[in-house]
């Protein structure tokens, strides 16, 4: 397990916990020295368990049979990877050119777990939903703690102050977080989703749903990721969305499409309706935005209405972010030991769809190399 060098990556890919776990299993763990400080996880604490402490100044990458990351290391250490070591962690594989032809070129296996399929089986090795749980968790607190009111209901002697309104736009696991959250706190809170399925999650944390627009080609689900909608039903969409979003104090927007960039559903004619003081989370960020004027890591005041670009979350609270993440990775290690070691059956379930590279192919060649782009086209 390296150390992660990402900026503001503080996650690690394996605890205390883990290491002990893999060890029961016969998988030895090298840590790089300083690799968890961040995440409140000590060299020692590594040492403890019968970890393996590696250079700060470098992993023996040439020697390890697989290597466990957060976000994918340099090319330059890749490139040093021994013959058909396995890869795991989130490798950011879309147009992934560089990182695919590294890895080919040293015969080496890759599972990206944005690619994990949301199947029964693959439950504990879902981290795209662990880090999703946090990143709708904090998101509330921040705009909470930026809202120029209280968040829920007071009764004083001074008056009775009413409780803010929440709106939370996608109802997958961010979103139906961010909802328990906010509920929580105190807020009332409103949730919109194009798939009208939602209702029935929406309303057992105690959200009041808000049944999608009246159109033929309303948008559903495929293989538990939310699919494109169409111009025309988010044209809709916005139209509706305009009158709840004049009413709202908090907007936590988390709505994603795999491989897409993120649909834009609050507009710069949208905001301009709303009252000054309310504030706007878009977790989807770093995909485009959900909102109008995001900037990713950054907080934007527009006419009063604060727009915050929270595009990495999960990295915020890195001592439970790294505890679930660890636990997910060592989920899917143990599934893919077998008595001769690691096997890597292409044709798994579960690594049908994440295998990126394996035996010097790209196994998902329209993850990496888009049709627009695919080699050899025009």
């Amino acid at each position: 397990m390296p150390r992660e060098l990402a900026s503001g990556e503080r996650r690690v890919a394996a605890t205390p916990e883990t290491v002990r776990r893999l060890l029961a299993k016969g998988v030895n763990l090298q840590v790089q020295q300083g690799a968890g400080e961040a995440a409140g996880f000590g060299d020692a604490d590594f040492v403890a368990v019968g970890a393996e402490l590696a250079p700060a100044d470098g992993l023996a990458w040439e020697q390890v049979d697989g290597v466990l990351c957060v976000q994918p290391p340099p090319l330059e250490q890749l490139a040093r990877l021994q013959q058909g070591a396995l890869l795991v962690g989130l490798l950011a594989p879309y147009g992934a050119t560089g990182l695919a032809e590294t890895l080919n070129g040293r015969q080496a296996s890759a599972i990206a777990l944005e690619l994990l399929p949301r199947i029964s089986r693959a439950q504990s090795m879902d981290v795209l939903s662990s880090q999703a749980n946090i990143a709708g968790y904090k998101a509330v607190l921040l705009a909470a703690a930026a809202l120029d009111r209280y968040v829920p209901m007071l009764m004083t002697a001074a008056g009775t102050i009413q409780p803010s309104r929440v709106l939370v736009l996608g109802a997958g696991v961010a979103g139906l977080q961010a909802l328990a959250t906010a509920k929580r706190l105190g807020g009332v809170v409103y949730v919109s989703d194009v798939r009208a399925a939602a209702k029935e999650q929406v309303e057992s944390l105690g959200g009041r749903f808000i049944d999608p627009p009246q159109q033929a080609d309303k948008p559903a689900e495929e293989g538990g990721y939310a699919k494109a909608a169409s111009e025309a039903f988010l044209a809709a969409q916005r139209q509706q969305l305009a009158e709840q979003l004049a009413l709202a104090d908090i907007v936590i927007c988390t709505a994603l499409v795999p491989g897409r960039p993120a649909p834009r559903l609050i507009s710069e004619a949208m905001l301009d309706g709303m009252r000054p003081g309310a504030v706007v989370v878009d977790l989807a960020v770093a995909q485009g935005g959900n909102c109008f004027g995001t900037v990713a890591g950054t907080t934007v005041e527009r006419r009063g209405v604060q727009l915050i670009g929270a595009d990495a979350l999960p990295s915020s609270v890195p001592n439970h972010a790294s505890a679930l993440y660890a636990r997910n990775v060592a989920a899917l290690v143990e599934h893919l030991l077998a008595e001769e070691g690691l096997r890597l059956d292409p044709d798994d379930p579960i690594l049908a769809g994440c295998l990126l590279t394996h035996a010097g192919l790209c196994r998902r060649e329209d993850v990496v190399y888009p049709p627009t782009s695919r080699p050899g086209d025009s």
